[in-house]
């Protein structure tokens, strides 16, 4: 049965893309279907760009350390930086043009400039090494590259060079200076760079490439179009509206500038289309951290009056955690969002209790450009183990059996995402992009899941990480949790080690909040109060520091599991 929020939320949606409404709805054509676009949405991100930083030209959009810039000043940099593109690099309409940096103004300047100009950011994941860089600039055949200091060393490493143009700038440095070379090359006889002429786009031209997170082979490209990136974006600003109709309904609305805080990497989907591309039509200002940390992090949102919170689950939950977090005003906050990992349902309990904001998940991917369900408030509460329901006003889901047909609601299997936002393809990779849909459309995830009666979805696990104990499936995901429980665990990854009597068995390593405030026995013992005999870890490790991410900031699962079957192994020889 829908509860309350969600026939309100219905009620707000339906008025907003129903006629007369701000996001009138129109259609496209994709995989022999009709699919849904939001026809509010411009045709191209520069045309976006222009009409939100003209609207919103006095704002302040960035903030970072001491620098604060409006929307006006970053755009006319942006458009600066694009003639720059075009006339001293000759970047032309479909090059891919990297970045590989830390989160700066710059950064920001950079993506806008490069779509600008007709080209594709192409977002190198800022934790690689040198070969991880390489693989990724052969595999979309990179013409340029913006690299702050230190990636530009590792670029610098790969052996015999990075065989594309390499070109350097200070993020440390206000903006102006950060880009002086860069904004050099557009300069004509009034030194401004108006010469150069910026290519008219359309919603079909490439726009982006995103690396996919995997822990094995290459990281794939996923490439989008202009139409796909922004009809992702305003669904996003579709829920963002419907929650502010609520709020207007309550009286709740308080008349702060949004805001939020830039904490997650610019090449991850959710800092990218969510939290920075959302910003432009919201009028958002965004407070940049160069790094995660609680304190600080509280702190800023006292400061700036954040009044949304948007990070991987141990951030929220750190916060709740941190000794000092009664002397931070974090009133202003209605929402703390997360998304890249489910939450443990004990987190979602504490942050409901304990902060005055309301906990949200969101679950989408870097092919989906982020959207996909979404568990809100109440909601959330009453369904804590839920991603929730589709994304209104573009977003399908189904539950799809192997050969790729729906399966009935209750059923599991894997979660098919469709939507207008969907990427296009694996670049150069036509039958990993084949294999990624189904004929009708719907992009297969590799997440295991069913929807329950009301429409909600569960996530069961990965596809291909589901432990078989001598024919018994045991769900990582539901182990995992059971371990969150433990008011000391931090961190949790389960996976299959392999067995001689039942093929594979679970195991599973930890971090703690607190080094030393609990042994490994007693974890064991308290799983086996929660969980069946045969769903605990064979094997648990207690690691001291924190646990291995990807480029998405999930836990990688894929190198721990590796890691610790050696180890498994090793002492197994030893004793024999």
């Amino acid at each position: 049965m829908a509860s309350e929020l969600d026939r309100r939320m219905d009620a707000v949606m339906a008025a907003l893309t129903g006629d007369g409404g701000q996001l009138p709805l129109g259609q496209v054509e994709r995989f022999g279907r009709t699919l849904p676009i939001i026809a509010a949405a411009p045709p191209t991100l520069p045309a976006y760009f222009a009409h939100f930083c003209q609207q919103h030209r006095d704002g302040e959009f960035l903030v970072a350390g001491d620098e604060r810039l409006s929307f006006g000043t970053v755009h006319d940099l942006a458009t600066r930086t694009a003639r720059a593109l075009v006339a001293g690099y000759g970047v032309r309409r479909g090059d891919r043009v990297a970045i590989a940096a830390r989160n700066s103004p710059s950064w920001i300047v950079l993506y806008m400039a490069i779509i600008m100009a007709g080209g594709v950011a192409t977002l190198l994941n800022g934790w690689w090494q040198a070969e991880e860089m390489a693989a990724a600039l052969d595999e979309v055949e990179v013409a340029l590259v913006f690299a702050d200091a230190p990636r530009a060393r590792r670029l610098a490493a790969i052996p015999g060079g990075a065989a594309v143009r390499v070109e350097v700038f200070d993020d440390l440095q206000p903006i102006e200076t950060a880009l002086a070379e860069v904004l050099a090359h557009a300069e004509d006889d009034l030194g401004n760079g108006a010469g150069a002429v910026l290519p008219a786009l359309n919603g079909d031209d490439h726009a982006t490439i995103l690396f996919t997170s995997g822990s094995t082979g290459r990281s794939k490209g996923a490439l989008s179009t202009h139409r796909q990136v922004l009809q992702g974006t305003f669904n996003f600003l579709a829920s963002a509206l419907m929650m502010m109709g609520i709020a207007a309904q309550d009286g709740a609305l308080t008349g702060l500038q949004p805001a939020t805080l830039l904490n997650l990497p610019l090449f991850h989907v959710t800092a990218m289309v969510p939290t920075l591309l959302q910003s432009f039509a919201m009028g958002r200002k965004l407070v940049l951290m160069p790094k995660w940390d609680a304190e600080e992090a509280m702190r800023l949102i006292e400061r700036e009056k954040v009044t949304y919170f948007v990070g991987v689950p141990l951030m929220s939950y750190e916060m709740v955690n941190h000794p000092e977090r009664a002397r931070y005003d974090l009133s202003t906050v209605t929402d703390f969002a997360a998304g890249g990992a489910p939450r443990p349902v004990e987190h979602v309990r504490r942050l409901d209790a304990e902060l005055t904001g309301a906990p949200l998940i969101g679950y989408g991917l870097t092919e989906t450009n982020a959207i996909g369900t979404g568990n809100w408030r109440s909601n959330y509460i009453a369904k804590p183990d839920s991603a929730g329901r589709a994304s209104a006003p573009l977003v399908e889901l189904a539950i799809l059996a192997d050969d790729g047909t729906a399966l009935a609601p209750g059923a599991t299997g894997e979660i098919g995402i469709r939507s207008a936002a969907n990427f296009q393809e694996y670049w150069g990779r036509p039958d990993d992009t084949a294999a990624a849909f189904t004929a009708d459309g719907f992009f297969r995830t590799g997440d295991l899941g069913y929807l329950d009666e009301d429409g909600y979805l569960f996530i069961v696990d990965r596809k291909k990480d589901i432990i078989i104990r001598g024919g018994e499936n045991i769900s990582c995901q539901e182990v995992e949790a059971a371990l969150y429980a433990h008011p000391l665990v931090a961190e949790a990854a389960v996976f299959g080690l392999p067995d001689a009597r039942y093929g594979e068995v679970p195991g599973a390593v930890v971090h703690l909040s607190v080094a030393g405030g609990v042994a490994c026995e007693d974890l064991l013992a308290f799983l086996a109060q929660h969980v069946a005999a045969f769903k605990v870890p064979a094997r648990l490790w207690i690691e001291d520091a924190p646990l291995p991410r990807l480029g998405t900031e999930k836990i990688d699962k894929i190198t721990l599991r590796s890691r610790f079957r050696t180890v498994a192994e090793t002492e197994a020889a030893a004793a024999a």
